[in-house]
């Protein structure tokens, strides 16, 4: 027991001292005397409880699957280093690909108890870079598909590409000779 009361300590002195970091959290312990991690695991609980019981689980869990990951996206592009922009394209790669997937499935799994909670912590095994779970479905599963069909997706892309450009060239054409278009 008292292994598990040092590690609560640790993991809070840990979470203090981040916290520490926003001067909005340090404000309000001041003011209230109510300890800002105490305000964080609070918010986050009730975060958690409210996707759990599915009360606006779908726009918190797209909060959570955006807001981090953007904010961290932002850093790793203004940092000098390269190692973060690859994490975090990594992750809206992956992002991209499961927001598509539940798209198709989102109507039979709107209805599974604990949805909303289930993909909550899917995106934070796929965000954290504890778990780095966008880089284990990028290798696995986007990579592999993508290397195999890579020539049939260029060769669409260019041809898209050919069309858009005809048809700006043509927009062109027609708006300098004040033509118009059939």
């Amino acid at each position: 027991m008292e292994n598990i009361q040092a590690k609560a300590r640790l993991y809070n002195a840990q979470l203090d001292k981040e916290l520490s970091k926003v001067p909005q959290l340090v404000q309000f312990q001041a003011a209230t005397g109510v300890p800002k991690t105490y305000l964080a695991l609070g918010g986050g609980a009730f975060f958690i409880v409210m996707i759990f019981f599915n009360f606006a689980g779908k726009l918190l869990s797209n909060i959570l699957g955006w807001v981090y990951p953007s904010y961290r996206s932002f850093k790793a592009l203004e940092s000098p280093g390269h190692d973060d922009d690859k994490q975090w394209l990594t992750y809206w790669a992956v992002y991209g690909f499961v927001s598509i997937l539940e798209s198709f499935t989102d109507i039979l799994l709107y209805w599974f108890p604990f949805y909303f909670f289930l993909k909550t912590v899917l995106l934070l095994w796929l965000m954290l870079p504890t778990f780095n779970g966008a880089t284990t479905v990028y290798t696995r599963i986007l990579r592999p598909f993508l290397a195999q069909h890579r020539n049939e997706i260029d060769s669409h892309i260019n041809r898209v590409k050919a069309k858009v450009s005809a048809v700006t060239s043509e927009l062109d054409t027609a708006t300098t000779t004040g033509a118009t278009i059939h």
